[in-house]
């Protein structure tokens, strides 16, 4: 009996051994198969997008269907790289002083009258097609794992197709499928997939105007694809880059803030 289980027991350390000897190797082709020329394309849209450094942006929403009344609001954001982001409610003047913070992939909103912050997720949706982390998360680059899908001429003008994976599922959209000109690296539109991939909605980047020392877009509309006539049209404004101290994503500066 004592014989019997030793061998098998070594024989089931012997086959625990051989699978991790071939997992591993796997798992190596998978760290090392992003593409660094996709990664540098992603990177330089992203700063077309939005400033690398502290900035500070107000945006405007106004999202429409055909069932209900055209909603408009107004936010502040405050964002200092990809994990630093304060967002403040300005209009409507009823919901003025609630203030979202995201530190990492963590997001939690402050409201005047409540003593204790609420988590929030950062794919739950905000208004409209425009989901929390759709403001508070400033770039692609530090969520997603990109490669060039395909190219394609549109319009006479050539772009990558870039597919963007989520490095966990902490991050807003499971997939992003983002066109980006290949003169000049800036986003044209993208795809959002959720984690069953089904493709929840669409975003076109308009209006290219100088902010923060370069032409970026200065109007998103995002699109339901189920129900095509659900848009939400986003307006940038008075961007400016600012020097923000760490001390502005704390939860004891929002009060300051409220």
């Amino acid at each position: 009996m004592f014989t019997f289980s030793l061998i098998r027991t070594r024989y089931l350390g012997a086959y625990l051994i051989l699978a991790l000897l071939t997992c591993f190797p796997a798992a190596a082709e998978v760290i090392s198969a992003e593409d660094p020329l996709a990664r540098n394309i992603l990177e330089r849209s992203d700063e077309i997008r939005f400033p690398s450094q502290g900035f500070q942006v107000d945006i405007n929403i106004s999202s429409s269907a055909p069932d209900r009344d055209t909603e408009k609001r107004k936010y502040r954001v405050l964002s200092k790289g990809n994990d630093n982001t304060v967002v403040m409610i300005l209009e409507p003047a009823s919901e003025r002083g609630q203030i979202m913070l995201m530190k990492g992939h963590d997001l939690w909103v402050f409201m005047p009258d409540v003593s204790q912050p609420i988590r929030l997720g950062l794919a739950q949706r905000l208004t409209g097609q425009v989901a929390n982390g759709d403001l508070a998360r400033a770039n692609f680059a530090g969520d997603y794992s990109p490669h060039i899908l395909r190219t394609e001429n549109l319009e006479g003008e050539e772009y990558y197709v870039l597919e963007l994976l989520a490095v966990d599922r902490g991050v807003t959209y499971h997939r992003v499928l983002l066109w980006v000109n290949k003169s000049n690296f800036r986003p044209l539109k993208a795809e959002f997939y959720s984690l069953s991939n089904r493709l929840m909605k669409t975003c076109s980047y308009e209006n290219f105007k100088k902010m923060a020392g370069r032409p970026r877009p200065t109007r998103l509309v995002m699109r339901d694809t189920l129900k095509a006539d659900d848009v939400s049209v986003l307006d940038y404004e008075e961007m400016k880059l600012r020097d923000l101290p760490d001390k502005v994503f704390s939860k004891d500066y929002l009060k300051k803030l409220q």
